[in-house]
């Protein structure tokens, strides 16, 4: 018999590459937040928009998948999916989520929690028909979260959409759109050596940002 077990205790880092102070702090988290994303795209091209979101059921259930971040400004924070999909599902029972990135070669995270909202359909055409065909092929086929009997039909649903729509114009499902995030807080961690960690935290308190350090 194979042990699946793991003892990783032992398993050490550090966190040296960088340091975080008030002083380094913009008094808009969303301004930081572009600071940092720069930052991150220098050192990450690929994954630099990559976060976790997590939302929860009605009964108070998590869940977490990695998302892309598509645009954002000061109204919030979007991504662009199946609104049938367990995060659309989720989202419809509690409209309320945190956005995680995490950023290793610069010893960096952030997490943003706000309440979630659809946005206006309009958004959601203007960047479906910006997106590879490929892809387009791919959310037009797909009934996200939902089961099936194997890749063949999945494939076979495409190639049909392919040949239906050999012109590349390819509709958006209507069922397909983007999210926002209205941010609430933010948190924003630089690891620090021997894991005492800066921590800063945002919270809106009468309109006003409210900025705290936070123990590690």
């Amino acid at each position: 018999m194979t042990d699946n077990t793991g003892d990783y205790k032992a398993l050490r880092r550090e966190y040296q590459a960088k340091t975080l102070a008030r002083a380094d702090l913009e008094s808009d988290p969303v301004a930081q937040f572009g600071r940092w994303l720069e930052d991150a795209r220098s050192a990450l091209p690929d994954d630099a928009t990559s976060m976790t979101l997590a939302t929860a059921d009605s009964d108070g259930m998590p869940s977490a998948r990695i998302v892309l971040l598509k645009h954002f400004d000061a109204d919030g924070f979007c991504w662009y999916t199946d609104y049938r999909s367990r995060k659309g599902q989720e989202l419809a029972a509690n409209p309320r989520a945190e956005l995680l990135f995490y950023w290793p070669a610069l010893e960096r995270q952030v997490r943003v929690r706000g309440t979630v909202e659809q946005l206006p359909a309009a958004f959601g055409v203007t960047y479906f028909n910006e997106r590879p065909l490929g892809s387009r092929l791919s959310a037009a086929a797909s009934c996200q979260s939902a089961t099936v009997d194997s890749r063949e039909t999945l494939e076979a649903r495409v190639e049909a959409l392919r040949q239906r729509h050999a012109d590349g114009a390819v509709p958006k499902p209507d069922q397909w759109g983007g999210y926002r995030l209205q941010p609430l807080r933010f948190e924003f961690w630089q690891g620090r050596e021997n894991r005492l960690h800066d921590r800063f935290g945002y919270r809106l308190e009468n309109g006003a940002w409210v900025i705290e350090r936070l123990q590690p």
